[in-house]
């Protein structure tokens, strides 16, 4: 069945596809083409991590001794090894797809523990104040003392690397960023009229945190997790790399420019393409966190919406 035909036997999705083509943030987000290439390269991503990973793990990881070091831009050895092989003959180009599901499994679950723990923390931070507001400062005070790289370099020290480890020393150190964000907006909201309504109307805190104010906060903090996805990518890859994060058979991004530093002058090709994906990487989810700042800020939308509205009237 066709899109067509699938249109006229449903014509509710055809008006939901419509309005979905015509809402601002859709146009804002066709008319940005750095917006654009940024998702698909993470959708790309997110698909080689979650899709095509699992089936080409057992190959990836296996070793061909008379490969070592094999050239890449070559298909005599099959596509796999396009990108070369690294110094066990590995198929640099599958362990990518591994790498990424690595690190993309790290900064989901490192972002999503950091931001859910510091946006409720922040909520109820900035909504009761006082000695609440001051004990919670005050601890996120401490981590933020500590730099998140050094605590995480003392921590895996300590314990034993592994993802799980990695991902909550990682989760725990960005818990102030978040903390504090959501405590500054919640602050500001609270003053406003209409929770003062809902306090006159008999409405408990709770349901004025998580109904009235929490959805306010949310697109901010949303926002921000966008942004430190890259971070948190970036910090796995440091830490790998300085010998500290993941060990083999696991094996991310950072792991594998970590393997590539020693043959840099006879294999470059080994350090540099993990570490043009990184980049990619981190810098897709910034371009896009930043569109996302100005989607959310009304002052910018308005001025798009201008500027193509006298476009659109100047083409006339």
């Amino acid at each position: 069945m066709g899109v067509t035909s699938l249109l006229s036997t449903n014509p509710s999705a055809g008006t939901r596809i419509s309005r979905w083509r015509s809402s601002p943030r859709w146009q804002m987000f066709v008319s940005s083409p750095l917006a654009v290439a940024s998702a698909t390269w993470l959708l790309f991503v997110l698909v080689l991590a979650f899709v095509v990973a699992p089936l080409v793990v057992d190959v990836a990881n296996h070793q061909t001794i008379g490969l070592r070091f094999f050239a890449p831009f070559q298909f005599d050895k099959g596509f796999a090894f396009f990108l070369g092989a690294d110094s066990l003959g590995r198929p640099i180009m599958l362990q990518l797809i591994v790498g990424a599901r690595t690190s993309v499994l790290i900064a989901i679950f490192s972002v999503g523990i950091s931001a859910t723990i510091g946006y409720a923390i922040g909520l109820i931070s900035g909504y009761f104040g006082g000695w609440v507001d001051n004990i919670l400062l005050r601890i996120a005070d401490i981590i933020h003392t500590v730099p998140s790289l050094l605590m995480a370099l003392v921590v895996l020290f300590v314990l034993q690397p592994s993802i799980l480890n990695l991902v909550i020393v990682l989760g725990i150190t960005r818990i102030p960023v978040y903390l504090r964000t959501s405590r500054t907006q919640t602050m500001e909201v609270r003053e406003r009229m209409f929770v003062e309504v809902a306090k006159a109307i008999g409405a408990s805190d709770w349901r004025i945190i998580t109904r009235d104010i929490a959805p306010l906060v949310f697109p901010t903090i949303r926002t921000l997790a966008m942004l430190e996805v890259a971070a948190v990518i970036l910090s796995a890859a440091s830490l790998t790399f300085l010998g500290i994060g993941l060990q083999r058979p696991d094996v991310d991004w950072g792991m594998m420019v970590s393997d590539g530093r020693a043959y840099l002058k006879s294999a470059w090709f080994v350090a540099v393409f993990p570490g043009i994906v990184i980049v990619l990487t981190a810098l897709s989810a910034n371009i896009l966190s930043n569109w996302l700042r100005a989607v959310e800020d009304p002052a910018q939308s308005t001025l798009f919406f201008r500027a193509r509205k006298k476009k659109r009237s100047s083409s006339q």
